[in-house]
């Protein structure tokens, strides 16, 4: 059975707030929402952060790539203006800091290994590693830990290589004819796919392969619901002011 609760708030709080800030965790936490979603990349100094784009731009002032810039420098760039003038001043957020804030208000992650172009294996070490020793003790007391996924076939495997403790979802935007094969040799637990690439016949076939099953983007009740009914086990969610956190 899942042991994850069944709604996400997507990258912090949905449309609500500048995603991957530490004010779109407030956000969803004001929400009520317990469990998120967010990316996590390299900065050029080899410190993780939580940004979606490998490019500076759309939500972040700047230009260049993420990886141009230390972890420093971007935690100091306009990473919340972009959305409302009530959130100017929000940087781009380490992983550390995070983390941090997360478990001490309680919310579950599903970390998104996001590497920038060429970089899939490295962030895919970094990220588990350092989830690792940020959980430590969770670790070794048996508690329920975050859950890793990525589109990159090489960051999970390095994800593995360097903490096997943590489970792995692997994240397909359709799922491919031969996933069953491919989540054998991952090694993963579930399958993340696009919502409405879905269908309620290849739902059940991962379903019965023994797999957990996690969908993005879902938005309307009425989707949800559905999409619960075909045995999904989670998903996350722009609308959290419409779709209530379900632990």
């Amino acid at each position: 059975m899942w042991p994850y609760p069944r709604t996400l708030a997507h990258r912090g709080g949905g449309i609500l707030a500048p995603e991957n800030t530490v004010a779109a965790l407030r956000c969803g936490l004001a929400y009520g929402y317990r469990a998120v979603e967010f990316d996590v990349m390299l900065a050029s100094d080899g410190v993780p952060v939580v940004v979606h784009d490998p490019e500076l731009g759309r939500t972040v002032a700047g230009s260049g790539h993420i990886n141009d810039y230390t972890a420093a420098q971007l935690g100091t760039m306009e990473a919340g203006a972009w959305f409302g003038a009530e959130f100017a001043g929000e940087g781009v957020p380490t992983f550390e800091a995070v983390v941090a804030y997360c478990k001490a208000q309680h919310i579950w992650m599903n970390i998104e290994i996001k590497p920038a172009p060429g970089f899939d294996v490295q962030t895919g070490m970094v990220v588990a590693r350092a989830t690792r020793g940020y959980f430590a003790e969770e670790i070794a007391a048996g508690e329920l830990l975050p859950l890793l996924s990525s589109f990159s076939i090489d960051a999970l495997e390095a994800a593995h290589q360097a903490a096997p403790q943590l489970a792995r979802g692997w994240l397909v935007e359709q799922i491919p004819s031969d996933w069953a094969k491919k989540a054998k040799e991952l090694g993963v637990v579930a399958i993340h796919c696009d919502h409405q690439q879905l269908t309620r016949e290849l739902a059940r076939e991962v379903k019965e392969a023994g797999y957990w099953l996690f969908c993005y983007t879902v938005n309307t009740p009425e989707r949800a619901s559905e999409l619960l009914a075909w045995g999904v086990d989670g998903f996350c969610t722009d609308r959290i002011d419409i779709i209530p956190f379900m632990a």
